[in-house]
């Protein structure tokens, strides 16, 4: 009898010990919430700037499993650049260790291409190509199709007047050097040891081209700048007074036209278009060109909008056999992407369309899902930490205690990623900022000081 109270007693005081330790738990969990709504407070929602704007911010710890903070978390967002993170993932998912460079098929007398989309063809920022030495190593004549390609030169919802901006390059089945050219004006002569010597601009483009250069020789506009016509490859330069200015423009790609053209100089031999192929083409077999990550890390440290959009791409040709953004956007929201807290309108691969709608809480679990998937080492690789690319002017007494993706549009900011606390605590944020009227560079600045207090606290 008395070790049946004894085991009641127990019980009860267990039990008395469980439901004390759940209000504690339950009130330091109200506390931490209202500590950081205070920040929020503070630091970001009495910005003056933002009186009349939409926010929206999720705080996520990874070792809890459980939100922190949630302000707005499940309300929709245009993310601007935070659009690439959800690329990134499919990338790094889907493309291996390695791009696929080119898909080859050959018979006794010609050597077949499928594009892939991959972008680092020919770009000035890879030295090595794997599929340049392949072609030129052939003996046989070169074909290329496009009969995988089912998309559009531009993504929806871009704004089309930006087509002459270096951050619009056209998408394409098979980019070659970004699918833009680097215009250059030198003055020779030297007329600072010679005051007599008349300098004269020398005018050349990376790389050359046949394409029409006509000059205005009633310029309006002060300095160097090249203009091409919107539907062609037609540029229009106005020469300027500058010792050495460089222009990037975006050219009109036409499918693999562009590649057709530009490839010969390279490989040293002619290339031709194939719209149809023969019959009973393949098996295809594959090229592989750059490590993924060293496409990946310039894309999300310098905001890339061309990689992001051709990554995309590329993940189409892999999973479904033709490239076609709607398609791929389609497949993955309801395979890896239908997990979402509140399904998105994903409208493009780099963000540059207002179409997109994502929510805090949808970043908050990508960012999760790459963390378990491919590993912090990993995406501390990928992303950029305080003074680097896009963060290069933001969180340097963080440096390597965040790893982040911004996003900018007029009116836009966003800011997802990850934060390591003082307390060695691992979080994962999404910031959000939609319909705001002030300087972007005042409310990222907001914003850091918002992650700055979270990372001292917790």
């Amino acid at each position: 009898m008395n070790k049946y109270i004894h085991i009641k007693r127990f019980s009860l005081q267990h039990l008395i010990f469980i439901i004390q330790y759940s209000i504690f738990l339950l009130l330091a969990a109200c506390g931490t919430q209202r500590q950081i709504s205070k920040s929020v407070n503070t630091t970001i929602l009495q910005d003056s700037s933002l009186q009349l704007a939409h926010v929206g911010i999720s705080l996520y710890d990874v070792a809890s499993n459980k939100y922190l903070y949630n302000y707005q978390g499940n309300k929709y967002f245009v993310p601007a650049s935070n659009t690439k993170i959800i690329s990134c993932y499919a990338a790094m998912k889907y493309l291996g260790d390695s791009l696929p460079g080119i898909n080859y098929w050959e018979n006794d007398t010609a050597l077949f291409i499928m594009p892939t989309g991959d972008p680092t063809l020919l770009h000035s920022e890879f030295t090595n190509n794997p599929v340049i030495d392949f072609l030129k190593s052939s003996q046989k004549p070169v074909y290329i199709t496009d009969a995988n390609w089912k998309d559009e030169a531009l993504g929806a919802g871009w704004s089309w007047n930006d087509y002459n901006e270096n951050y619009l390059a056209e998408r394409s089945p098979m980019p070659v050097y970004g699918n833009i050219i680097k215009w250059v004006q030198e003055m020779s002569g030297n007329a600072a040891s010679n005051a007599s010597m008349e300098e004269t601009p020398s005018i050349y483009s990376i790389p050359e081209i046949n394409w029409k250069v006509r000059f205005n020789t009633g310029a309006t506009r002060p300095g160097f700048f090249v203009q091409r016509n919107r539907d062609e490859n037609v540029y229009m330069i106005t020469e300027g007074t500058e010792r050495k200015k460089e222009q990037y423009v975006p050219f009109v790609t036409h499918g693999v036209q562009s590649a057709v053209e530009l490839l010969p100089d390279s490989i040293g031999k002619e290339v031709f278009y194939k719209e149809a192929l023969p019959e009973g083409a393949g098996p295809w077999r594959t090229i592989r060109s750059q490590p993924i990550d060293s496409m990946l890390a310039p894309m999300m440290h310098r905001s890339d909008n061309f990689y992001a959009e051709q990554s995309l791409l590329m993940v189409s040709q892999a999973l479904l056999g033709f490239m076609n953004d709607r398609s791929i956007v389609d497949t993955l929201l309801k395979t890896d992407l239908s997990g979402l807290p509140q399904p998105p309108r994903w409208a493009d691969g780099s963000g540059l369309s207002r179409y997109n709608l994502f929510t805090p809480n949808d970043f908050v679990t990508v960012l999760k899902k790459m963390h378990d998937e491919f590993g912090m080492e990993r995406m501390k690789v990928i992303l950029p930490t305080g003074g680097e690319g896009t963060l290069s002017n933001l969180y340097k007494q963080d440096v390597h205690h965040i790893f982040a993706k911004t996003g900018t549009l007029s009116g836009v900011v966003a800011l997802s990623g990850y934060l390591y606390t003082r307390k060695n605590k691992l979080l994962i944020f999404s910031v959000l900022i939609n319909n705001h009227r002030g300087s972007a560079i005042t409310i990222r600045r907001s914003i850091e000081a918002f992650l700055t207090g979270i990372r001292n606290r917790y």
